[in-house]
């Protein structure tokens, strides 16, 4: 293993709580120090790009600036075959209410849009993770992984966030929503990408 990977800490640049706790449960054994932008304080930029490697980049970059910390973010998203790779980058856009997001709703939405389209089952999905860890001098890497799989209705377990409880990868029976933490954090396309981002700070 690389002596010290960041020895003063690394900022996990989001304030979803979801997806903090899962990026500190992979680095946990690494005895990296984890703290996040919403601990620190940070404001959340504006993710105005189109892709998951623009819209990472635009967290990474933000939190290491601000924080004098090397910084990684997590820009992902479900992208269904059908609705065209909808709501992919747009992934958390289609929970937005006036009162905060609400993924029941937009599972429900992803789902009546496949029936009015009449769409032929296996209703095939994927999850994909950009994973940019930037440093305070401008620096920056790029780390990508995908699972692949298929859409359930009506919606399985409580566990995990977001999009989980439609979504089963392929070769399981159970949804990510009903999976044991440990369980999807082996097979989760955000355990894809971090394990190139393991293999290049940690090897």
């Amino acid at each position: 293993m690389k002596s010290k990977p960041f020895p003063e800490g690394l900022v996990v640049a989001s304030h979803n709580d979801g997806k903090v706790s899962e990026i500190s449960a992979l680095l946990e054994k690494f005895g990296v120090k984890v703290v996040s932008a919403k601990m620190l304080g940070l404001s959340e930029p504006a993710e105005t790009e189109n892709s998951f490697v623009g819209n990472a980049r635009i967290k990474a970059h933000a939190a290491a600036t601000a924080s004098g910390l090397p910084a990684i973010s997590d820009d992902s998203g479900l992208m269904v075959e059908a609705l065209g790779g909808d709501p992919g980058v747009y992934t958390a856009d289609w929970a937005e209410t006036p009162d905060g997001r609400d993924f029941n709703m937009a599972m429900e939405k992803v789902w009546k849009k496949l029936e009015a389209l009449r769409s032929p089952e296996p209703r095939r999905a994927k999850f994909c993770c950009t994973l940019c860890l930037a440093w305070p001098d401008g620096r920056d890497e790029v780390f990508e992984g995908i699972v692949e799989g298929s859409l359930t209705w009506p919606i399985r377990g409580d566990r995990g966030f977001g999009f989980d409880p439609m979504f089963i990868p392929s070769g399981q029976a159970k949804t990510f929503g009903e999976m044991d933490p440990a369980q999807k954090h082996r097979i989760s396309h955000r355990a894809a990408a971090f394990a190139k981002f393991m293999k290049a700070r940690f090897d």
